[in-house]
């Protein structure tokens, strides 16, 4: 790796961190005032605790010695003091960790103003241990899904940047978090307005900007070969996710809105993630359209279905997800099947995106269900009724101060 290649890893790194605060402002601004403390805590609380818990054994789950193996040795190189003075290794670690900081925090979106912190930390470090970093071994790190083409002869799983290990994964796990905490006090249609909508889009363009990041940081591994395509597309589909998000709102209620926008944006960031390396810039702006337009629709199957997905962690990053993931077998570069492959990429696709959505709800649903059982994960009514931030943190977002 040259003195460039090097830099932009670490910049990446950065960028990708500070999506998590992204996540943090983005979720706040969406929550009620006396619940915006408590929302932006599970985001930091995650940033701390599972940076930790990567350099401790994470990266070393992540990574195995062939698709028989579920996870790496945690112990194999504890606190990563094998790695000292290698510059490579431990800035691709600290590239690996951030992934995994944002993709635990996602999941705190479904179960906003009604969650213990204590009983979030405990579920983010437990998740994060038997899902995430088991995940990524299968995604990046030799496991099955990437080497499930060649398993079935067919071709090999696409997803560049985490459409399968960072959002269905997230989006599943918050669905069954949103099942096992039950719905707010009052849930219905109209009944929760987010508070501080400037928030809402400096989060989603904090998020915008550390996407470039998160979808072109691993090209200091591929001498920067795709890095034109990689960001066009993270500019394009986005873009057009927006339109796709603002068109649907103006026909079905009337008005196109700002956080429509925001929302839009970040759906099709979502959907671009697997997909930013192996898709023509045409294509890509389809993919944000589609994407744009059933996480809109989506978003509103909550009140239909009857799970409290506070934020809209299932319509936005599960269903972008597995839009994203999806669509590479129709129009992958070569093996979509409209663009010169057969349905064998649609295959692949399919089986690695619900293995993983099946596995992490699974986990993530009996997690929820015994720290629910045992130490309490949901707050009591009428602490959500006055507001989790002074109950939980002794803290509020914002001092009145009367003169």
């Amino acid at each position: 790796m040259d003195t460039g290649e090097l830099a932009w890893a670490i910049t990446a790194s950065a960028m990708v961190l500070l999506m998590t605060p992204g996540v943090a402002f983005f979720y706040g601004g969406l929550v009620k005032a006396k619940s915006v403390v408590s929302m932006m805590m599970m985001s930091f609380g995650a940033m701390g605790l599972i940076s930790v818990l990567w350099i401790l054994y994470g990266f070393n789950m992540s990574a195995v010695g062939g698709p028989t193996e579920l996870f790496g040795n945690p112990f194999s190189d504890f606190g990563l003091m094998g790695l000292t003075g290698d510059n490579e290794g431990l800035v691709g670690a600290t590239f690996g960790a951030t992934f995994a900081i944002i993709t635990v925090a996602l999941i705190s979106g479904a179960i906003a103003d009604r969650a213990k912190f204590g009983a979030w930390m405990i579920f983010a470090g437990l998740w994060a241990t038997l899902v995430y970093f088991p995940v990524a071994a299968w995604v990046w790190g030799g496991g099955w899904i990437l080497n499930l083409g060649d398993t079935l002869g067919l071709p090999g799983v696409i997803d560049y940047a985490g459409g399968t290990a960072v959002h269905i994964n997230a989006g599943a796990a918050a669905l069954a978090l949103a099942l096992v905490l039950g719905k707010r006090v009052v849930f219905e249609k109209g009944a929760h307005k987010p508070h501080n909508v400037p928030l809402v889009l400096l989060g989603a363009s904090l998020l915008w900007f550390g996407w470039f990041g998160f979808n072109a940081g691993a090209e200091f591994l591929n001498d920067m070969a795709l890095v034109g395509l990689i960001v066009t597309n993270t500019l394009g589909a986005t873009a057009a996710a927006i339109l796709g998000w603002l068109v649907v709102e103006k026909l079905k209620d009337g008005k196109a809105t700002s956080v429509g926008a925001g929302s839009g944006a970040i759906a099709g960031l979502v959907a671009i993630t697997p997909a930013c390396a192996n898709l023509a810039p045409g294509w890509a702006l389809l993919l944000g359209v589609v994407a744009g337009v059933l996480c809109a629709l989506a978003v509103e199957l909550k009140f239909k279905l009857g799970f409290d997905d506070s934020l809209d962690v299932v319509g936005i990053h599960l269903v972008g997800g597995v839009i994203g993931t999806l669509y590479l077998g129709f129009f992958a570069i070569d093996t979509g099947l409209f663009t010169g492959g057969d349905l064998g990429q649609l295959a692949v696709q399919a089986i690695a995106a619900f293995g993983v959505l099946i596995y992490s709800f699974v986990v993530a649903y009996i997690l929820g269900f015994a720290i629910e059982k045992t130490i309490g994960f949901r707050v009591k009514n009428e602490d959500e009724v006055a507001g989790v931030d002074t109950i939980v943190h002794g803290e509020s977002g914002y001092a009145i101060v009367n003169d």
